[in-house]
């Protein structure tokens, strides 16, 4: 049971980390709490049902190209632990350039909330960086998840994780009344990029 538990806290882990850099989809789903909050929350389930799928093909694919590089895990951790970092590296490094039109504000014709979660899971689809992320990921970590169980918990970790942080954007949309400033998303890109560099470090440890 414990072992279940720390997978669960690792899927929750990262879905946080890909969900918490507050880009140009979470400021549309700020936007959209702030107009409509039937149409942000189906926003937000939208966000995170496409989250819970790059991270279920990821993990059933994962351990499969683990054991296929059997006898070279070590390298094979290292290199998805160099990819995480350079993930890490450039989200914290936008983080320092708030303006760089990263969060660029557009404004979107209202709908119903299957067209505004059709609109989102779409939006949140063509963002390669979740699906790399997910992959470099479960593929270090193929061993640990190999089992249906523990792929299983560790995905419903992400989605729970990414479903309550999308979720909580909605709400404080309804709160602030006004774009989220510049200052306050420089740091969720740093709080959201600083686990996903947390986890390169995990990944590649022990070193080979």
């Amino acid at each position: 049971m414990s072992e279940m538990w720390t997978t669960a806290v690792a899927g929750a882990a990262a879905g946080l980390g890909v969900a918490m850099p507050l880009g140009a989809v979470g400021v549309l789903l700020i936007q959209e709490g702030m107009r409509d909050r039937r149409n942000a929350v189906a926003a937000a389930a939208a966000v995170a049902v496409v989250d819970l799928a790059y991270a279920a093909t990821a993990t059933a694919l994962g351990p499969l190209v683990a054991s296929a590089l059997s006898g070279v895990e070590a390298w094979v951790r290292l290199v998805s632990a160099a990819v995480l970092t350079v993930i890490a590296v450039r989200g914290l490094w936008a983080s320092r350039q708030p303006g760089d039109g990263s969060a660029t504000v557009v404004t979107q014709a209202p709908g119903g909330a299957l067209r505004t979660f059709t609109r989102f899971a779409a939006l949140t689809l063509v963002n390669p960086t979740t699906a790399l992320y997910f992959v470099a990921l479960t593929t270090a970590q193929g061993a640990s998840l190999s089992g249906g169980a523990a792929g299983a918990v560790f995905v419903a970790g992400v989605f729970v994780a990414s479903f309550v942080w999308q979720q909580v954007l909605v709400a404080a949309s309804g709160f602030t009344g006004a774009r989220i400033g510049a200052k306050a998303r420089a740091w969720t890109f740093r709080a959201g990029y600083g686990l996903v560099a947390v986890y390169a470090v995990k990944v590649a440890l022990p070193l080979p």
